[in-house]
């Protein structure tokens, strides 16, 4: 069986792999290990297309020691213009190549401003897929990067439909720019771990980001997403790796 982020005892290190080709993937991988990762978060979009094959993600996910695989397949990066559909089959290759937890966009088959869907035929699209996925051997995680501040009920009513649909692991990416919001960010948090029967992931970007990403596996996210160094066009929103260990090391889970 495919190592699992499903059923974690405590949240694990998750380093996210942004890299345009192989050999920056793989220096991101091992200088990943040494610093404690338990996990890589691959995210195929940023890997130039001419590397897009089944030998070279073998490859790349073999550094990777058998620690569990969340892979990424957004249209953005060297992704931008590709249609849903290829961006899918790339999703899928990295599944067959190892990978565990597939990153399914919440506005699959029809994009959206806040990146969920309710179109009838997409969600079906959409359900038809993670089935796909599970038949597989994958978990499933299901992303919708809003861009803005939502509330409890929002936050709810978009992972509710997530785990309706079939996911694993509901995220939200939400944003938080004032004290207040980010407050609210600690109490959804709290909310989901009580309501939602499911591991789940809520994150925010913002001003005041850094309390969320860095604390809120302490009331309830499944995992940190994690950086190991940070470079020019990379998220710094996301913790570095050691720092992340540090806090998460020394809590009592």
């Amino acid at each position: 069986m495919k190592p699992s982020f499903l059923n974690q005892t405590r949240p694990p290190l998750v380093s996210m792999i942004q890299a345009a080709t192989p050999e920056e993937a793989i220096c991101l991988i091992v200088e990943s290990l040494y610093d404690g990762a338990d996990a890589f978060g691959i995210q195929l979009c940023w890997l130039k297309r001419e590397y897009r094959t089944e030998e070279t993600l073998r490859n790349i996910f073999g550094y990777c020691q058998n620690k569990p695989i969340y892979i990424t397949s957004y249209r953005a990066k060297e992704s931008a213009g590709m249609s849903d559909d290829e961006c899918v089959e790339l999703l899928l290759l990295g599944l067959k190549c190892g990978a565990t937890l597939c990153d399914v966009m919440g506005d699959l088959y029809h994009p959206e401003k806040y990146e969920l869907t309710f179109d009838e035929e997409a969600v079906a699209k959409q359900k038809a897929l993670i089935d796909k996925i599970h038949g597989m051997g994958g978990e499933v995680l299901i992303s919708s990067h809003v861009h803005t501040y939502f509330d409890e009920e929002q936050v709810l009513k978009y992972a509710e439909a997530q785990v309706e649909r079939g996911a694993d692991i509901p995220k939200i990416v939400s944003k938080a720019d004032t004290e207040e919001e980010m407050m609210t960010g600690f109490k959804i948090i709290t909310r989901l771990k009580n309501e939602l029967g499911k591991p789940f992931l809520f994150l925010v970007g913002g001003s005041y980001s850094k309390l969320i990403r860095q604390l809120g596996p302490a009331f309830g996210t499944a995992m940190y997403l994690c950086l190991v160094n940070y470079r020019p066009g990379v998220a710094m929103v996301q913790p570095l790796l050691r720092s992340a260990k540090a806090i998460r090391d020394n809590m009592n889970f």
